[in-house]
């Protein structure tokens, strides 16, 4: 395919994506007093009990644009699915644009997460008020693109550095982790210039990253015990394969197999699009962890 028809592919796929209205939540929560400290949550269609849970944890490369509305539409679709979900917000980037005018700032350190750790401590309690028909004994973890960074890394808090705030004593009751199309291994993501300089904005100055990057990357936290699926579309242009590959083989070299789905001739977007036949792989690629 020549690089102009990948990119009118690319193209309709956002559109697609991006065309749904957003979906209301049955119920919202705090989990801190920051506004952008809420989660929504979704109940299974059909009134089910014991629906496994479904954390969702929206991309947008870390930048405050693009909130967890965007994700409003896959969240109601897993919920039409039977799963219980709950969707995270949490604070990004600036809404102001650097200094060098590319685009508003991705992340913030530590906020960001903070935030997602928070989130995570919190939703037992919030689950058991909000949603107590849903099993909270099955969780799984998905995000997309920069969420899916978030998922792995909430998977991963029992192996960070001794030291940090966000470590956990045990792995967390996680059934798994489905990360979809995620900035997974910021190695390769910096060298492809993932989202146009994002974690060099999210992990801040060199003297930081690669300080920071002990914290936050996740092909740096294997083995996590966690079982874990990736799944990647082979034509995306925002978050390439190769990215997806770098964190299956740094599992690897670290004795910890991860599953990769990788979906031909999909690109970025189709992994949360409920018009998409890539999003009906990706419940069930949840439903095999959750059940």
């Amino acid at each position: 395919m020549s690089d102009s028809a990948a990119r009118e592919r690319d193209a309709a796929e956002t559109e697609s994506a991006f065309s749904h209205p957003a979906v209301a939540p049955d119920a919202s929560a705090a989990y801190g007093s920051h506004p952008d400290q809420v989660i929504d949550f979704y109940a299974p269609r059909g009134g089910r009990t014991g629906a496994p849970v479904v954390v969702v944890l929206h991309g947008g490369a870390w930048r405050a644009p693009y909130d967890r509305a965007h994700v409003s539409p896959f969240a109601d679709f897993l919920a039409r699915r039977g799963f219980a979900v709950a969707s995270v917000e949490y604070r990004r980037g600036s809404e102001l644009p650097q200094q060098r005018g590319t685009g508003p700032v991705a992340g913030r350190w530590p906020e960001t997460f903070d935030d997602v750790a928070a989130a995570m401590d919190a939703l037992p309690e919030l689950l058991a008020r909000e949603l107590p028909a849903a099993d909270v004994r099955r969780i799984v973890v998905t995000g997309h693109s920069a969420g899916g960074q978030l998922a792995l890394w909430a998977a991963a808090r029992h192996v960070l550095p001794e030291g940090s705030p966000w470590r956990l004593p045990r792995p967390p009751a996680l059934r798994g982790v489905v990360a979809l199309a995620p900035i997974a291994d910021f190695g390769s993501a910096v060298a492809l210039d993932v989202c146009s300089g994002a974690i060099g904005q999210l992990l801040g100055a060199a003297e930081d990253f690669a300080e920071r990057s002990a914290y936050a990357d996740p092909s740096r936290l294997l083995p996590t015990g966690i079982a874990t699926v990736v799944v990647q579309g082979t034509t995306d242009l925002t978050v390439p394969a190769a990215v997806s590959e770098a964190f299956v083989d740094a599992a690897a070299k670290e004795g910890e197999t991860v599953g990769l789905t990788l979906l031909p001739d999909v690109g970025h977007f189709p992994l949360i699009d409920p018009a998409a036949d890539a999003c009906a792989v990706v419940a069930e690629e949840i439903a095999q962890l959750a059940w």
